[in-house]
């Protein structure tokens, strides 16, 4: 299992969160109870996912098993022992030409917003993707109005590619969907090395 060095964690007033200290590693099945609290939270409240049932923590354990299966990063960001938020990448097309690019998911506690976890995880997910063979990360976000996500991703890199209208309805409203990117790597500046993703 690969951990990260503790990282400091400052809340939106720039002081240090409790413990001051949160650990970023590999999820593991174990973490699955925890992440599906946080994303059935997400599901159930609020339209960064377009998903309207909340997933079983057994599904949620497939989906963990389907990631890491294909070499990608999933990780949980945890503090004083408790699941703070998670993160992963998937294959943002399954069409073989879109290859060496990823789409990034991430969701926090609800507690945890606006203390720098999400930033702490983005950081740690962009790290481990430019390990691989990986040139460029999408970020699909729900929509316009959801300025956390779309200041986090800014700050992290992405830059505003696009806008698709009313593509979502939830909540007896229409969503715009958001469309950030950032090279990873050496992103288009050099051609890649011959790679194809494992069958999952």
């Amino acid at each position: 299992m690969t951990t990260s060095p503790d990282v400091q964690v400052r809340d939106a007033a720039g002081k240090s969160g409790a413990s001051g200290r949160l650990a970023i590693r590999d999820a593991t099945p174990g973490d699955m109870g925890a992440v599906q609290r946080i994303y059935a939270h997400h599901v159930e409240n609020g339209t960064a996912t377009f998903e309207e049932a909340a997933p079983s923590v057994q599904e949620m354990r497939a989906r963990l098993d389907h990631i890491t299966s294909q070499g990608l990063p999933y990780l949980v960001a945890e503090q004083d022992g408790v699941i703070a938020g998670y993160c992963y990448a998937g294959q943002y097309r399954q069409r073989v030409a879109y290859r060496y690019t990823l789409e990034n998911s991430i969701y926090l506690d609800p507690d945890q917003a606006g203390k720098g976890v999400g930033k702490a995880l983005l950081a740690a997910l962009i790290r481990r993707c430019e390990q691989g063979p990986w040139r460029q990360m999408v970020a699909v976000i729900a929509g316009q109005d959801n300025k956390a996500s779309v200041a986090l991703h800014r700050s992290a890199g992405f830059s505003h590619v696009g806008i698709q209208p009313a593509t979502g309805y939830k909540f007896g409203q229409w969503i715009d969907v958001v469309f950030m990117q950032r090279a990873l790597g050496d992103g288009a500046g050099t051609q890649p090395e011959p790679w194809m993703p494992p069958q999952a």
